[in-house]
């Protein structure tokens, strides 16, 4: 008797990764379940998501593209999820946030809001889709499935102004998605599909094609917030939750990037003839966003204002196109999503802790606790493109593809923003962590938490609160990982390398998904 089993291929489990936490989402809205069974069925999904994208990691290391057509229709028709090393980087990478991020609104106490897991989870799945799909409408169902939790999210927690915030979220978002919707219609009506290998190199050969592609391309350039149409990410990054703006900084923005990369590689096959208005839009984008940091006063706005100008330098690897230049640019993504991230928490944990966030309210925190000013400092210095972090191999392997492409005044602009970037991560240090705490009108001097000794009828001086571990531990997690991957940039510029190969050439990439 033959007892042998037939089972599916591997890549028939890829939908599992979006159907997986959209199912435990459900679960939890219709059950109601202890608090530990809730948080531990909160952050299973994100475990699992991370253990399965290593080894996505691993079968595409070489090359290899993974693609599979949800519920076996033919190529061109069905809905194709396909994974190569560029999406199986991000997969990895968004997993280990989704992760990291959770544990630290669980330690705040942000998980008791209701329908946070949900809400998580869901966006989880929108983020696993648009990095999977080779499909532009599919793309936009997605992103919206991402976006729909995240303005729950940004609109329940945070300060007083969350509301506004989330009001400014949401039309921005609306529209843009109205924009991108109307691309996909373009695209459709002229090319007869929006299968993107059937699209590959489409654009070159078509005008209308183009033009649909290009609406789309600014759609997503707006949800990435690239200058001049990043106005709405301040005003709604920093009224949230400080857990909140650092999983939404990690994905949000990051997956738009992600999806311009995609769609130029394989509509326009790389186009040159529009490089330039890239080169000059992620320039001006990385100025801006940087300038915009210098007269901000607090962690959080400095932070925000940096996230536009970190996105102009990876957008940058797009628009040179060139193999180093796009390896450049997908190491960067990756490093980014990081240390930007390991920021937010832990200076998020500072104003969970203390309260606020203004640099003229903190001071003295490194003496009180060093591992804290560790880990913020880390963060700093890779973000500055100091060694031996990640971000000095980001930095030189970008300026060195803009050389290399002859643009040298993107690499002049790339240096000299990372000087005007590490004198605003100073400025944070500066004030939050260096020097004494500040003094309170009316105290000692030393401490605003004085008050009567009961028993003796003196003043007792207080200690400061302290930052918990638990509110530490998801930031120096992704502080050490910056310091890894810079120590040993080797792995992970081998798989940009791979990931930029299959943009340059992407009809791997269109043999898997037609196949």
């Amino acid at each position: 008797m033959n007892t042998s089993l037939n089972l599916p291929e591997p890549t028939a489990y890829l939908p599992l990764l979006i159907v997986l936490p959209l199912a435990v989402a459900a679960a939890l809205v219709l059950f109601r379940v202890p608090v530990r069974l809730e948080r531990a069925l909160l952050l299973a999904p994100g475990a699992l998501i991370l253990v399965a994208s290593t080894g996505l990691l691993w079968l595409v290391r070489d090359g290899t593209v993974l693609a599979h057509n949800v519920a076996l229709w033919q190529g061109g028709i069905a809905i194709p999820l396909v994974v190569d090393a560029f999406s199986a980087l991000m997969l990895w990478a968004t997993a280990l946030l989704v992760l990291v991020c959770t544990a630290f609104a669980i330690a705040v106490g942000d998980d008791r809001a209701a329908y946070f897991g949900p809400l998580v989870l869901t966006l989880s799945a929108g983020v696993v889709g648009v990095l999977m799909t080779a499909d532009v409408f599919n793309m936009f169902v997605f992103i919206e499935v991402m976006l729909l939790p995240a303005y729950g999210l940004l609109a329940m927690l945070g300060s007083r102004d969350r509301i506004r915030a989330g009001r400014v979220y949401v039309t921005v978002n609306l529209l843009t998605s109205t924009i991108f919707l109307a691309g996909v219609a373009l695209v459709y009506g002229t090319a007869g599909t929006v299968n993107l290998a059937a699209l590959a190199g489409a654009a070159a050969e078509s005008p209308a094609v183009a033009t649909g592609t290009g609406v789309i391309i600014l759609a997503l350039s707006v949800k990435a917030a690239v200058v001049p149409v990043h106005g709405w990410l301040a005003p709604s990054y920093t009224n949230t939750s400080a857990a909140v703006t650092a999983l939404l900084s990690g994905l949000h923005t990051k997956v738009a990037i992600y999806a311009i990369y995609r769609l130029y590689a394989v509509v326009f096959d790389g186009d040159t003839r529009f490089l330039w208005i890239g080169v000059a839009a992620f320039s001006l984008t990385m100025l801006i966003g940087v300038l915009g940091a210098v007269g901000e006063n607090s962690t959080r706005s400095i932070l925000v204002f940096h996230m536009v100008s970190q996105i102009g330098y990876i957008l940058l690897g797009a628009a040179l196109f060139t193999e180093l230049g796009l390896m450049a640019g997908i190491f960067y993504l990756i490093h980014n999503m990081f240390v930007k991230t390991s920021l937010f928490l832990s200076t998020g944990a500072i104003e969970h802790t203390h309260g606020t966030g203004a640099l003229d309210r903190l001071g003295g925190i490194a003496k009180r606790e060093p591992l804290l000013g560790a880990v913020f400092l880390a963060a700093a210095l890779s973000l500055s493109g100091l060694p031996p972090f990640s971000g000095f191999v980001a930095k030189v392997t970008l300026v060195a593809g803009a050389l290399e492409a002859g643009q040298w005044e993107a690499a002049a602009t790339a240096v000299v923003v990372s000087v005007f970037t590490l004198m605003s991560m100073m400025k944070i240090w500066g004030s939050t962590f260096w020097g004494d705490p500040p003094k309170e009108e009316g105290g000692d001097g030393d401490t605003g938490n004085a008050g009567e000794d009961a028993a003796g009828g003196g003043v007792a001086i207080q200690d400061p609160p302290r930052v918990r571990t638990a509110l530490l531990l998801p930031g120096l997690v992704l502080a050490l990982l910056t310091l890894a991957l810079g120590l040993g940039a080797q792995v992970l510029l081998s798989l940009s390398a791979q990931a930029a190969g299959h943009l340059l050439d992407p009809s791997t990439y269109v043999e898997a998904v037609l196949r």
